[in-house]
């Protein structure tokens, strides 16, 4: 039986870490933060898929495909966080866990990036901790299939593998 899988999902410009405004979002890179992940998702026995996109319906297909494919997702949806109703409603249908990341401390920065579309619908948000933030949501992940005693499958996994 293999381990079960994680989406980590990174919105627009997240490509850009570690050159990007470095005093608001760090040094570390995307691939940096991509090897925190697996060491991460390691530690709790679990794969890890690593996606990024500038485009959102590149993220909402990737959503759409964790619905099958994964147990849970660690996203960080970048300035889309603030503007999409389409990848709020995404994170609603697929029926998975999912985990909101925020590298900045967004409540305090400018008011526009105070309001969430994707917070209601999380499973959990982590905010203003850095990259250390998605380590925070491979956990809390971890902790929610523990809990559910789903052995991280997702929900209805059954009746998909049927």
């Amino acid at each position: 039986m293999s381990a079960p899988k994680i989406l980590i999902l990174n919105g627009p410009n997240l490509n850009l870490l570690g050159t990007r405004e470095p005093t608001v979002y760090g040094q570390q890179t995307l691939q940096d933060v991509e090897s925190l992940c697996r060491e991460e998702a390691a530690r709790h026995g679990l794969d890890v898929e690593f996606v990024q996109s500038n485009h959102e319906g590149d993220l909402i297909d990737a959503l759409h495909r964790a619905r099958l494919e994964a147990a849970g997702v660690v996203f960080n949806p970048g300035a889309y966080t603030h503007t999409s109703i389409a990848l709020a409603d995404a994170v609603s249908g697929i029926e998975l866990p999912v985990v909101e990341v925020h590298i900045s401390n967004v409540h305090a920065r400018e008011a526009f990036r105070h309001h969430s579309f994707i917070s209601p619908v999380a499973a959990a948000v982590f905010i203003g901790a850095g990259v250390n933030g998605y380590r925070l949501g491979i956990a809390q992940l971890a902790h929610l299939f523990e809990a559910a005693g789903a052995a991280g499958r997702p929900a209805g996994a059954d009746e998909r593998d049927a």
